[in-house]
């Protein structure tokens, strides 16, 4: 079985591998980039001598509702190097790589497309990516101006498989007015164990309601309980390895915390949808989202004639680690393997245009998403932005069990699921769960990796 067939054994659609949008393994450590990667087998297409096609194709789901920014970037880059950019939209980031696999054998392949941080290496896997050494260096990328933390996120075995672009943290958001009323800081609380000595106070002033909402299981748990199993020293599985720990006692520690604040303490509950929604509905005060949701959460507000002034503040740490708990997120930009040369070379130099130093500033200021670029001016984006451009100098790699095995968000989802809807055994689940874990690996990722 060659490299092309992984996806159908692995699992890609809809039913087994719709994973989360927010997610980043850092395979390449985190490093800082020093200049296009130089493993000679990985650097790609050989473009001496090519001259860019006229006219390129560039799938996006248009994370942070960032249609229209990205068609003004489009529209600059058209009138400055006469190439031509389709920008095709879908639906969300499994949209597109459902969409992705589907061209692999039935034709249509774009010639630039966006995968969300839980979706590359799987197409680095099956051979569809191509490595981006030459062409970057063919587009006159400076690469050591990129974020080290954002581009690290997709090294792997000497190559560069993808261009941050669309690439965020999750923030503590919160309602000022509520704290306010409360008496608290304007702050977001520093630990987990402050914001338990907070949440009474919040409910007392408040009317009762939550004063937190876990954010909706389909799309973001397995991302944002990172932070608390890191907080208290577990993980899905030891940083930078297979080895499964969601059924260690640091682990366990971390859920049996989260299952408590709905059921023992019940000063959380459980966004069904949108928590973002929730809170500017009053349902609840604060909650965890991504940066990228800044723009959406806004735009609720004002249809709801603005009833508080949004806050946000960088994640709370946990009793064993205070720092270092915080997740990076978002998607980045990879181009096809099986496409002309011509068209590969015309989508890294749109790739240059559009995660330039500007352009990822104006694309940052229209949707919440930090600025992938370390020469960037961020003088000028708005406050709460500010927030997870600071906190992203202290993120972390996400757990190789939540990134590279394919449907284990979204089993490490269901898990969660137990626990905030069923109060189901803590330690009992993340057993099962390892087990779980464990058996995707076994089948679907060691017999694969080179």
């Amino acid at each position: 079985m060659d490299r092309r067939q992984f996806l159908a054994l692995a699992g890609v659609s809809a039913s087994t591998l719709a994973l989360a949008a927010c997610a980043g393994p850092s395979v390449g450590g985190g490093a800082a980039p020093s200049g296009t990667p130089t493993a000679a087998a990985n650097l790609g297409p050989d473009f001496s001598g090519v001259t860019p096609a006229k006219t390129i194709t560039f799938w996006s789901s248009n994370p942070g509702g960032s249609q229209a920014v990205t068609q003004q970037i489009i529209d600059a880059f058209t009138k400055e190097s006469g190439i031509t950019v389709n920008l095709v939209a879908a639906s969300s980031y499994e949209d597109v790589a459902q969409k992705f696999q589907a061209a692999q054998a039935g034709g249509g392949l774009p010639d630039l497309l966006t995968l969300s941080d839980v979706w590359w290496f799987r197409f680095y896997l099956n051979d569809q990516i191509i490595p981006l050494g030459n062409a970057l260096d063919a587009a006159d990328v400076d690469i050591s101006d990129y974020s080290p933390i954002f581009f690290g996120d997709y090294q792997y075995e000497g190559g560069q498989w993808a261009v941050p672009w669309a690439r965020s943290t999750p923030l503590f958001y919160y309602n000022k007015a509520a704290w306010a009323a409360a008496g608290l800081p304007d702050r977001a609380p520093e630990t987990w164990d402050e914001f338990t000595d907070w949440a009474p106070k919040l409910q007392a002033a408040n009317g009762g309601n939550f004063a937190f909402e876990w954010p909706e299981i389909s799309g973001y748990a397995g991302w944002i309980t990172q932070n608390l199993l890191w907080g208290w020293g577990g993980g899905w599985s030891k940083k930078d390895s297979f080895d499964i720990t969601s059924d260690s006692d640091e682990s366990v520690a971390a859920m049996q915390f989260v299952e408590d604040s709905v059921y023992a303490d019940k000063w959380a509950g459980q966004a069904a949808k949108d928590a973002g929604a929730d809170m500017v509905a009053g349902a609840c005060m604060s909650t965890i989202m991504s940066s990228g949701s800044f723009s959406g959460i806004q735009k609720t507000l004002a249809s709801a004639g603005d009833p508080f002034e949004l806050g946000a503040g960088p994640l709370p740490g946990g009793p064993v680690a205070a720092s270092g708990v915080c997740p990076t997120g978002g998607t980045g930009v990879a181009i096809p393997s099986d496409i002309p040369v011509e068209n590969q070379l015309a989508a890294a130099q749109f790739i240059a245009f559009l995660t330039n130093p500007e352009n990822t500033v104006s694309f940052s200021k229209a949707t919440g998403y930090i600025p992938v670029r370390q020469s960037a001016d961020t003088s000028s984006i708005n406050p709460i932005t500010q927030v997870a451009i600071e906190q992203a100098g202290d993120t972390r790699s996400q757990d190789w069990a939540r990134v590279f095995l394919p449907g284990g968000d979204q089993e490490m989802n269901k898990s969660i699921q137990l626990l905030t809807t069923q109060q189901a055994d803590v330690k009992g689940t993340m057993t099962d769960l390892k087990a779980t874990l464990e058996k995707i690996y076994s089948t679907q990722v060691e017999p694969y990796l080179t």
